[in-house]
């Protein structure tokens, strides 16, 4: 039997506002996930003159140095006290100074797109650490579903996984600790950082002030570059720095204010679909049948943690 006219109105109202709210994230979780695919592409190239450690600290410095430019010139806030730097710093070494340090040992010797695949481990992470850890922002059931059904997609999407040979293990365990932080990182900005009032770029800015100073040490003591750098190399660590450890940090800080850690962290399920388009576009690379069928799983993963698509009801996880 047909709802009563209020019960419909009110249906169409909560349609209509869900509509509005995924709205307002959509646009800087993808364009989050675009910029974080092709990080992947800018490490190796960037790897052809900087040493791993000059790649993290490029990123770092050039990243940070473009939000306070950014700061500067919107007139953002800057933050003040003891305690919301504390938290920075603490976020700055879980989203940036280790994964950074992480990725491009493990891209020394591992290529590209298996570190982008690999990557898409983040929301696994960020799911087992919201349950275990930040039990206050909790996942439904199909949200849970997703997650696990989307690292299947990633799964399927790659035909590196059959390649994995042993010398490869210590990168790959690289990789994985990686995604670890990340997965801490996303929850604690939520729960430490989403409600002081500070807009996502203070935040964002704070946050890569807090990585250089942490990277300081290592720049300092390490040698940052090992060849002649050239075009592509700067015009490589130059975007990686101000898009993808500059701007995008913004998207993903405004993405987790609106949507909720989890459903920010997968992100991370866009960036091996954006790697298999470039390769693709770019490169020549012709997809295969589990490229596209693995691309179709992690786009209804990202339905069913976004709750576009719902399941078993209400019921949390």
């Amino acid at each position: 039997m047909w709802e009563t006219t209020p019960r419909s109105g009110n249906l169409r109202q909560t349609i209509h506002m869900q509509k509005t709210a995924t709205s307002s994230w959509l646009p800087s979780f993808l364009a989050t996930g675009i910029v974080w695919g092709l990080s992947f592409l800018f490490i190796k190239v960037g790897l052809e003159a900087a040493t791993p450690v000059g790649v993290a600290v490029s990123r770092a410095v050039l990243g940070a140095a473009t939000l306070v430019a950014w700061s500067l010139i919107t007139r953002q806030k800057f933050l003040r006290g003891w305690k919301p730097w504390g938290h920075t710093l603490v976020l700055g070494l879980l989203l940036n100074a280790f994964p950074s340090f992480m990725f491009s040992f493990a891209e020394s010797s591992l290529p590209s797109n298996l570190a982008g695949i690999l990557n898409a481990t983040t929301p696994l992470m960020t799911a087992i650490v919201v349950l275990v850890i930040f039990r206050g922002e909790r996942l439904s059931s199909s949200q849970v579903v997703g997650l696990l059904f989307g690292f299947v997609g990633v799964v399927t999407l790659s035909d590196q996984y059959a390649n994995f040979q042993l010398e490869n293990l210590q990168g790959i365990l690289m990789l994985l600790a990686a995604t670890l932080s990340y997965g801490i990182g996303f929850p604690y900005a939520r729960k430490f950082l989403g409600n002081t009032g500070y807009s996502a770029t203070s935040l964002a800015t704070a946050q890569l002030i807090a990585t250089a100073i942490l990277m300081s040490p290592f720049a300092l003591t390490s040698k940052l570059f090992w060849a002649p750098m050239t075009t592509a190399t700067a015009t490589s660590l130059l975007i990686l720095g101000a898009l993808g450890t500059g701007f995008a940090y913004i998207w993903n800080f405004r993405t987790i204010a609106l949507a909720g850690s989890a459903i920010a962290s997968t992100v991370t399920y866009v960036s091996p679909v954006v790697a298999v388009i470039a390769g693709w576009l770019v490169l020549g690379e012709t997809p295969h049948w589990n490229v596209l069928v693995g691309a179709l799983i992690i786009l209804v993963s990202a339905a069913l943690v976004q709750q576009r698509i719902r399941f078993g009801g209400a019921k949390r996880a």
